[in-house]
């Protein structure tokens, strides 16, 4: 019987996984099966993450927006102003009101004004 070499896809499996796991620590960057149970994991992370990270950020807007509404009016809040915000149909979305409100005070003001005197 002739004798195969083996080793090619092999290392060519391990280099790849490899390359993905150098920056981790200690033997999750070393050892084989450790780091691809890690690799993984970190895929699995990174792909929940992603959605949490949408999450998160709208948290954030409507966090920062709740805060510039109740500033001066403190009966006034959040809910009530992207109610009135829908019913007279201005389209605004929470990302882009609460980067006006948090740099351009006197515009968030503005647009609060007309939503409110409507």
């Amino acid at each position: 019987m002739t004798r195969v070499k083996r080793g090619y896809t092999a290392r060519k499996r391990r280099k790849r996984i490899h390359s993905f796991v150098s920056s981790f620590i200690g033997a999750h960057s070393i050892l084989t099966r450790t780091s691809t149970q890690q690799r993984i994991r970190a895929l699995v992370s990174s792909h929940r993450d992603r959605n949490r990270r949408k999450r998160d950020f709208r948290r954030l807007w409507i966090t920062r927006i709740n805060a510039v509404t109740r500033e001066g009016r403190g009966f006034y809040s959040y809910s009530r102003c992207i109610n009135n915000l829908y019913k007279r149909q201005r389209l605004l979305n929470r990302k882009i009101l609460a980067q006006i409100a948090l740099s351009n005070n006197n515009c968030f003001e503005m647009i609060f004004n007309k939503v409110i005197n409507q």
